[in-house]
């Protein structure tokens, strides 16, 4: 098992040296966004004035209400500057955004045209006191192993920003990426937040394993089931902004990252209860500690697996919403890509959950000394 995860490990070295990314993607894609205008500048502002009234094209045979807004800048080279934004017609009251005086809000800029528009609301500081609270919370219970879990946090953002999306738009393989950054990630979390041990070294072993389950199964299914990538509108404006990214590899690598939180959770579970029965009754030997940690082990699966569903079912529910009233048979619901994608992947994800619970207890039974330790001699 240790030589397995050493070479896990230098796989996943060498596989980072060489789809380590130049930046030249990025700074290729980043033209060609700002090209089509989708790549603008964003500033912080302020609400200054709200009035509802006649909009600039109306007129008496076609009256028409408008939401006029002021901003001022709080950011950028303009800053105090008082913008007039562009008019919203209320009678688009669903895309007529909601705006209150002092009400903090981003702007976008347009250099070429010296423009400025309303992007989005400013969420930053809500998003900041929530990360602060549940850092707290992590922390408070964790103490040690929550910071570490904290950092180990930081590290898969950094991972999944800094070598994945920049390794992808440089024209490598995004499953192949997804593999490699699903292995890294899965060594520095786990060695990081449990220390190197044998459990964690179980662990990682039984995760490795059930994530090469769970590609094998999903690119098997992706393949069958013909996915296209292109079901979403993030997948219709990549072709735009970088050519060359195949959409099927790129979601079938998701998928595989969406996998591994899980499995974590899993594996780590399973390792350290085989460890902690065969601590409190060294007595108990292999076939024991498997039967006892994979009973216990149906349980988490049973919860987790629902758990899955539920995740994907809530990340795409005003999808579900609109399916809902599209009159076609739950069959033909499922049948359609943006559906079907998230079917595979689940089942794909869970069936290596399941898998995951007796590999890793079987792991963690073999590691554990089935025999209690001979007494030392007396003096």
């Amino acid at each position: 098992m240790l030589v397995f995860v050493v070479a896990a490990a230098v796989a996943t070295g060498l596989g980072t040296l060489a789809l380590w990314p130049t930046e030249e993607g990025v700074t290729s894609a980043t033209e060609s966004a700002a090209e089509i205008g989708l790549a603008t500048e964003r500033y912080g502002a302020t609400v200054q004035e709200v009035r509802d009234g006649p909009c600039s094209y109306s007129s008496d045979d076609n009256p028409r209400n408008c939401r006029h807004v002021t901003a001022v800048l709080d950011e950028g080279p303009a800053v105090g500057s008082a913008i007039a934004l562009t008019e919203f017609d209320l009678g688009f009251a669903a895309t007529a955004p909601r705006l209150t005086v002092d009400q903090k809000i981003i702007l976008g800029y347009e250099p070429a045209t010296d423009f400025y528009f309303y992007a989005d609301a400013d969420r930053r500081t809500p998003l900041a006191w929530l990360s602060a609270l549940f850092a707290v919370f992590v922390i408070a219970l964790g103490r040690r192993r929550g910071v570490l879990a904290l950092v180990g946090m930081v590290g898969t953002v950094a991972v999944l920003v800094a070598f994945v999306a920049p390794s992808i738009l440089d024209g490598n393989d995004p499953l192949l990426v997804a593999v490699v950054a699903a292995s890294a990630i899965a060594f520095v979390s786990l060695y990081l937040i449990h220390g190197f041990n044998s459990t964690t070294t179980v662990a990682l072993a039984g995760t490795l394993s059930a994530l090469g389950l769970t590609l094998a199964l999903s690119w098997a299914f992706f393949e069958l089931s013909h996915f296209t990538g292109l079901a979403s509108e993030e997948a219709l404006t990549l072709p735009f902004i970088t050519g060359g990214i195949d959409l099927a590899s790129l979601i079938l690598g998701g998928a595989v990252l969406g996998a591994l939180g899980a499995l974590d959770d899993i594996t780590v579970t399973q390792a350290a209860l085989v460890a902690e029965l065969h601590y409190r009754n060294p007595g108990l030997g292999t076939r024991q500690l498997v039967a006892s940690g994979v009973r216990v082990g149906r349980e988490h699966i049973a919860s987790t697996v629902n758990t899955l569903l539920l995740a994907y079912a809530g990340a795409s529910f005003p999808l579900l919403m609109l399916l809902a009233v599209s009159d076609q048979s739950m069959v033909m619901v499922a049948n359609s890509e943006l559906i079907a994608v998230e079917i595979v992947r689940t089942l794909c994800g869970s069936i290596g959950l399941v898998a995951a619970v007796p590999i890793t207890t079987l792991l963690a039974a073999l590691v554990a000394d089935p025999s209690p330790r001979p007494s030392p001699p007396a003096c």
